[in-house]
């Protein structure tokens, strides 16, 4: 079983949390408490760079829904970045392709503010 990795690191006005490995049941929870003391620390702008990841479930999306709802409730923004053509796939069959702001790459994002 391949664990999850995550590198949170603050850059222009984002707070940039890059994971790596597997999103799924056992590691959700860990990416999960990652993304909470980002956005109730303060972070108001929190893009999660997801190249490195391999694999999603559900409770993965989970993940990711919770995440952007914490950003609308406070009026900030969460971005979704780098998803392989796998993950690409599960968002446009779940439908949260619409929900979720979601950027080819990071550096999009970055570039477009600075």
């Amino acid at each position: 079983m391949q664990l999850l990795r995550t590198s949170t690191r603050e850059e222009q006005d984002w707070t940039v949390v890059e994971a790596s490995g597997q999103l799924d049941v056992a590691t959700a929870p860990q990416l999960r408490q990652v993304l909470v003391e980002a956005q109730y620390g303060g972070a108001s702008q929190v893009l999660l760079d997801v190249a490195g990841v391999q694999f999603i479930d559900s409770m993965g999306l989970g993940v990711l829904v919770g995440a952007h709802k914490r950003a609308r409730s406070h009026a900030g923004a969460f971005v979704l970045a780098a998803p392989s053509e796998r993950m690409r796939s599960l968002l446009e069959l779940t439908g949260l392709d619409t929900v979720l702001t979601v950027a080819s790459a990071a550096t999009d994002v970055l570039d477009a503010q600075g």
